[in-house]
């Protein structure tokens, strides 16, 4: 069986990435960063996030709908593109790589569900982070999961580790002390958002790949690249594994989309995404550290998005009760 991209894979691939380098490369990440309220100063100091500016370019959004990001996998008498989980995964790597913000993953799940979703003209959000916390809510239209036509409800601002995932903890919301039931309950959606997330992340691991080797090749100490250092060279090798290791089990996870396979695909992809990011943070030394760099991007977005659909010790739950059923 081959499991290497179609050229039809690999051209959709090339042409999102196109359209976000056009429309969304370093100078608009940095200015959506410095309109966030982010602020300067040390990495380390946390973004903000919480009530800050909106992060969600509504145009750009209108743009990746009418590029057909969010109806993706509709069907083509229903408006979309008629394409399956293994294209939308390529599609996503690719935002996950430019650190395109916002509801991206519930949006996409919610075409054909919520008016303006596979537009690109509403924006849905989703309490895909287990409890009472949800992001963007100031800038969403719909949350998944709603009853139709309810209201977007009322949160207060918390603040967030990565100034472009805003947070808001919605009182009642899932998981809130007292909270009876499920209003927005988004577990029909689970395995897939799950997927989605991880192909995030794999993109922002292989992006780090990609900041890490730069940076190495360029940076000289005792009249030498630091590249050239041993330690250097497995720091960078390291980093490549695991993110070629997660993205071969998302691209599985993609093809067979079996429950277990999404669960380990999530997990390797959420190790790869923030490991990965440390390990670039090494490799830039002190400047790693500055607000001035993107290493530390998507550092903070991979903690948020490690947090999203399914956590870690979820992913380990659920394969561990496979395991066990296996075994029986």
């Amino acid at each position: 069986m081959d499991f290497q991209p179609t050229q039809d894979q690999r051209d959709l691939r090339a042409g999102v990435r196109d359209l976000l380098a056009g429309r969304y490369g370093r100078g608009a990440l940095r200015a959506a960063v410095d309109g966030a309220g982010a602020g300067a100063g040390a990495a380390g100091g946390g973004g903000g996030g919480g009530g800050g500016a909106g992060v969600v370019d509504r145009k750009l959004w209108r743009e990746l709908g009418e590029a057909g990001f969010f109806a993706l996998r509709l069907p083509e008498a229903d408006g979309g593109v008629g394409l399956g989980l293994p294209e939308a995964v390529l599609v996503f790597e690719e935002a996950g790589r430019a650190l395109l913000p916002g509801p991206l993953v519930a949006t996409h799940l919610a075409a054909g569900v919520v008016p303006g979703a596979a537009s690109g003209t509403a924006v849905v959000t989703a309490f895909d982070l287990g409890g009472p916390l949800v992001a963007y809510l100031a800038e969403a239209d719909a949350v998944l999961g709603a009853p139709a036509g309810a209201a977007v409800p009322a949160g207060r601002p918390v603040r967030s580790a990565d100034p472009l995932t805003p947070l808001h903890r919605v009182p009642g919301g899932p998981g809130a002390p007292g909270t009876p039931g499920a209003p927005w309950d988004v577990a029909a959606y689970r395995e897939e958002g799950a997927l989605l997330t991880a192909a995030l992340q794999v993109g922002s691991a292989l992006r780090t790949v990609e900041l890490a080797v730069e940076y190495a090749g360029q940076r000289e100490q005792f009249g030498q690249p630091i590249g050239a250092f041993q330690a250097v060279k497995h720091l960078c090798a390291q980093m490549l594994v695991r993110a070629e290791v997660a993205r071969t089990a998302v691209y599985a996870a993609a093809v067979t989309a079996d429950a277990g396979e999404v669960a380990a695909a999530k997990l390797l992809a959420d190790e790869a995404a923030v490991q990965g990011a440390r390990d670039c943070l090494q490799v830039h030394g002190g400047m790693g550290f500055t607000w001035e760099a993107d290493v530390h991007l998507h550092l903070k977005r991979a903690w948020a998005r490690a947090e999203q659909w399914r956590t870690a010790a979820q992913a380990e739950e659920l394969l561990a009760a496979e395991l066990l059923r296996s075994s029986l």
